[in-house]
């Protein structure tokens, strides 16, 4: 016996939907208003003989006889049940449902079924007859659709949002979904693929049966999934035939340690009924070792119910009317609901007669009559002209009943959907946590949670430990190799050139038949995985030319290889047909070009710089020396003497900076801040001409005109390429360089030959590859090669697997644990010596300094002279215009007028005195420094002694 049901092919029955949807044009030609009523009819339909039937027939009892016995709710009115038994048959739900509706009743509690309440929601829409089931959990249903179809349930839309969020918490990419085929199953797993999408994952196989399957058709299906990848099954099917699943997985070992079974709330529904459950505030009657050995280590989802004083008593009325032992009416959660569907109507009917003055009334129509020798008794059925005004009230509904807070939500769903989480292990179920709308996954309370923010980052969210399938408490990685084991079909390039990277032959691992860098990183990453990897290495490629690398992708891609392992680039292209690994190389593109050896001549010295550059530098040589002579001429002994020796000093001086070999000293503040910053600029001058000298002397210059990739590509030279790399498709669809100038090489001997012969000898001019095939090139022709200009893309080698592969994420993993502890380079220095030459020691393209590289040097230099000699000259000025203010005083107190300034009794001439005074500076410029103080002292003794003498003389003449 199944829950649920399904439309039966009856001709019968299709003719039956056909004259009920045609009801929807009746007109109302006659109307019965019934008034002062004393009992209102309402209908329930269900599989008695089912677990949800035997839990919610008595608990619709219950709720019937507290409802009439409440004064409070629908006074002086008896509220009566019209039930029937659907007995598991669509058909039958529909002839029963008729029936029913015959009794003129205003709301329907049920039906039981997904299928049958598609079915009967067509009726109800036409009759106006609200349908409240307490158990069709199909999502859609929910649909506008169905307007008088209500729940007073959890829509299954939440609880495959939960499993979703499970396997998202245990980081689980695909999932199996085993299911009855009906509504119910076929929709709530639609659902469930929905909301895996939304979080990365999906259902890689849908394994569905017919409701009356038998072992044998289940055993066909799950020997079925077995065979496939995925190791997570969510089991979604009826109570009463469940267990049957487990049954056989158990005698196919599918309940061992690997597999994960995540069920439905069915599951929960057959053990709380059993007595086996966590129960409803009194303890399980103990565990029953053959049911929980079928299930043990399942996750099993419930609906959650919270603890309150209402469920409490209800439960003791249960206990007292069926008993402890009777466990065909074992309480579950079905139970609860069907009792709240009860008081949900009731209250609706309450308030719908308080607006309608205790009037109910229906509609018949003339036209809606029975065919000629037909007892279906049509026009038995009325429409309830108050249907849309009770559906109002139903939606309106908000009070407490057992399950909680009974509230409509926009959806037309109960507010607040929330499950309990179970693991089931050896000793019975046990409650890991819970799941909320409100709050996701958590080990708190969906009542304490309601009462916080809503935690929309899921930041927080957790379990208790789980005890998975087997006993074992570690968690399953949830995906197996496919085929039944079979070794993975690994494709490996069968190269003729740079066999270093991917070559056959011997190899340490445990496949003989391929070896090199590549292959050792992937069995050396392998390693570090926590489950073994076979694999089975095939060469492809003829071994004559290097094989195609994106017919080897396109041969993942079609499931031809599970894998391809080697030095494979990941490009867009063929990110979009697989899945790569984290990057164990760079690869990015460089251009390979000749170059030739520039012999020295005897003049190369005068290479670094050109000749302006000479020029400046030798005539700022001889004005430091200058500026410095000038500046130290007063002061310095070592720069006065003859004209002779102070020319030398100034020459030897100016060039003796060059080296830093001068061996006058600075004695005035002016010269040593000359010198310090001319002594700057010598030295970054000298070390500039030392470096461009090595490099002239070591440069080697490109035999072709190609420098880099602009000129590569304005240039209509003929290109290399290696055969079979993506590097011909990205030259001719990302630079456009025409197909014409490529030419396709494959080994390093064809490398050097083309680049030797150059275009005029139908070689290359230059060749574009990976950079590892180049560094490796150049081991061997270090001398003659160089690669010009930058690197100009930056892919990555990879190894490549089919779309989801979760064995792309782990050996990423790897690759990165192999990276940081050090073995990815050890590994690469196994196999690849280190390249001394590069790009940045060649030389190639060094060109002689110019003025334009220091003129900010020169010029510096420059304003420091010029304004020392500003300041200097500027203190000599004002040094003479005292000293020949003094001396001129003095010449006129001792011996009257000068005669430098009277000529016969007439001024000088003006031109006369400037030149003398001229004569002077030059002469106190000449003059050391301190003979200069001392004449001063002289002087001074001198005017205050003839000071002195006038005064005595003044005194004699007045006396």
């Amino acid at each position: 016996m199944t829950q649920q049901t399904q439309m039966g092919r009856s001709p019968l029955l299709f003719l039956l939907l056909i004259i009920t949807l045609s009801l929807a044009t009746i007109t109302k030609s006659q109307t019965t208003n019934t008034q002062n009523i004393t009992s209102i009819n309402i209908g329930a339909l269900y599989t008695y003989n089912s677990v949800i039937g035997r839990a919610a027939k008595l608990a619709i009892e219950m709720a019937l006889e507290d409802v009439n016995s409440d004064h409070t709710i629908l006074p002086g009115i008896k509220l009566n049940l019209v039930s029937q038994d659907t007995n598991c048959s669509g058909f039958l739900a529909t002839v029963e449902a008729l029936q029913v509706l015959e009794k003129n009743v205003v709301a329907i509690i049920g039906p039981q079924s997904s299928g049958g309440s598609h079915i009967l929601s067509h009726v109800a829409n036409t009759l106006q007859v609200p349908l409240l089931s307490f158990s069709a959990t199909d999502p859609t249903l929910s649909s506008l659709q169905f307007p008088y179809f209500l729940r007073a349930t959890r829509s299954d839309q939440f609880q495959m949002r939960a499993i979703a969020d499970i396997v998202e918490f245990f980081q689980w990419q695909e999932v199996t979904a085993i299911y009855v085929d009906d509504d119910y199953g076929r929709n709530g797993i639609a659902a469930l693929g929905d909301e895996l999408a939304l979080r990365r994952a999906k259902i890689s196989y849908k394994a569905g049966f017919g409701q009356a399957a038998d072992l044998t058709e289940i055993t066909d299906l799950l020997i079925r999934v077995n065979l496939l990848e995925s190791r997570v099954f969510v089991l979604h099917v009826n109570p009463d035939s469940g267990l049957n699943v487990f049954s056989v997985a158990q005698k196919l070992r599918m309940t061992e340690p690997g597999y994960v079974w995540i069920v439905t709330d069915w599951l929960a529904a057959v053990l709380d009924s059993k007595g086996y459950g966590l129960g409803y505030g009194y303890e399980s009657v103990g565990a029953n070792p053959k049911v929980f050995n079928l299930i043990q280590g399942s996750i099993v989802l419930r609906w959650h119910t919270p603890d309150s004083d209402l469920r409490m008593k209800f439960v003791s009325r249960w206990r007292n009317k069926t008993g402890n032992t009777d466990s065909r009416s074992g309480l579950n959660a079905y139970s609860l609901y069907a009792y709240d569907s009860v008081w949900i109507v009731a209250h609706a009917i309450d308030q719908y007669l308080k607006t309608k003055g205790n009037s109910v009334d229906f509609s018949i129509d003339p036209k809606l009559h029975d065919v000629n020798g037909s007892t279906l008794h049509l026009a038995m059925l009325k429409i309830f002209n108050g249907g849309k005004g009770l559906l109002q009230n139903l939606l309106s509904t908000n009070f407490t009943g057992v399950t909680g807070q009974v509230q409509f939500g926009p959806s037309r769903d109960l507010i607040q959907p929330a499950y309990d989480i179970i693991n089931v292990v050896s000793t019975g179920p046990r409650l890991i946590g819970y799941w909320s709308n409100y709050s996701g996954l958590s080990v708190v309370s969906p009542e304490i949670l309601y009462q916080k923010p809503q935690n929309l980052s899921g930041q927080t969210r957790n379990l208790y430990d789980v005890v998975w399938p087997g006993g074992t408490a570690q968690q399953p990685r949830g995906w197996v190799f496919p085929n039944n084991g079979q070794p993975l079909r690994i494709g490996v390039p069968n190269k003729v050139s740079f066999r270093q990277f991917v070559s056959s032959g011997s190899n340490s691992g445990s496949n003989n038949n391929a070896s090199g860098f590549c292959i050792d990183v992937f069995n050396a990453a392998s390693k570090l995985l926590p489950y073994p990897v076979p694999c089975s290495f095939v060469l492809i490629g003829n071994g004559t030319s290097n094989p195609i690398y994106d017919d080897i992708i396109n041969m993942v891609a079609q499931n031809k290889l599970d894998a391809a392992v080697g030095d494979i680039a990941i490009v867009k292209n063929r990110t979009k047909i697989v899945d790569f690994t984290q990057p164990y190389t760079g690869a990015g593109l460089v251009i390979l070009a000749p170059v030739k050896h520039q012999s020295s001549s005897a003049w190369a010295f005068l290479k670094p710089f050109t000749l302006p550059m000479w020029c400046v530098i030798g005539a700022f040589f001889l004005l430091v020396g200058i500026v410095v002579w000038i500046l130290e001429h007063r002061t310095n002994e070592e720069f006065r003497g003859p004209p002779r020796e102070q020319l030398a000093t100034i020459f030897w001086f100016s060039f003796s900076t060059m080296f830093f070999a001068h061996r006058q000293n600075t004695v005035s503040v002016l010269g040593r801040f000359v010198l310090i910053v001319w002594l700057f600029v010598v030295l970054i001058i000298t070390s500039s001409y030392t470096a461009s000298l090595t490099s002239i002397l070591t440069v080697q210059q490109l035999t072709s005109g190609i420098t880099g990739l602009d000129s590569l590509i304005a240039s209509h030279d003929p290109i290399g390429y290696q055969v079979g790399k993506f590097t011909k498709n990205y030259l001719i669809e990302e630079l456009s360089i025409p197909e014409s100038r490529l030419v396709p090489l494959n080994t390093i001997e064809e490398y050097a030959d083309a680049l030797m012969r150059g275009p005029q000898g139908g070689g290359v001019a230059a060749i574009v590859d990976e950079k590892p095939y180049v560094d490796l090139f150049l081991l061997t022709y270090c001398n003659n090669f160089r690669i010009v200009g930058q690197e100009f893309t930056r892919e990555g080698w990879g190894f490549a697997f089919q779309r989801d592969s979760p064995l792309a994420v782990d050996l990423s993993t790897a690759i990165l644990t192999l990276s940081e502890n050090g073995e990815l380079q050890r590994i690469h220095d196994l196999h690849l010596s280190s390249n001394e030459c590069s790009a940045e020691d060649t030389g190639i393209g060094a060109n002689r300094l110019s003025l334009s590289s220091f003129w900010g040097l020169i010029l510096i230099s420059g304003i420091v002279c010029f304004l020392a000699l500003i300041i200097y000259f500027i203190k000599i000025c004002i040094q003479f215009k005292k000293h020949y203010k003094k001396s001129s005083n003095t010449s006129e107190d001792q011996a009257g007028p000068p005669e430098n300034t009277l000529h016969c009794g007439k001024q000088k001439p003006r031109q006369l005195a400037s030149f003398s005074s001229f004569k002077e500076l030059i002469e106190m410029w000449d003059t050391k420094e301190e003979d200069i103080r001392k004449k001063r002292q002289n002087s001074g003794e001198m005017s205050r002694k003839y000071s002195g003498n006038g005064n005595l003389t003044s005194q004699h003449s007045m006396d």
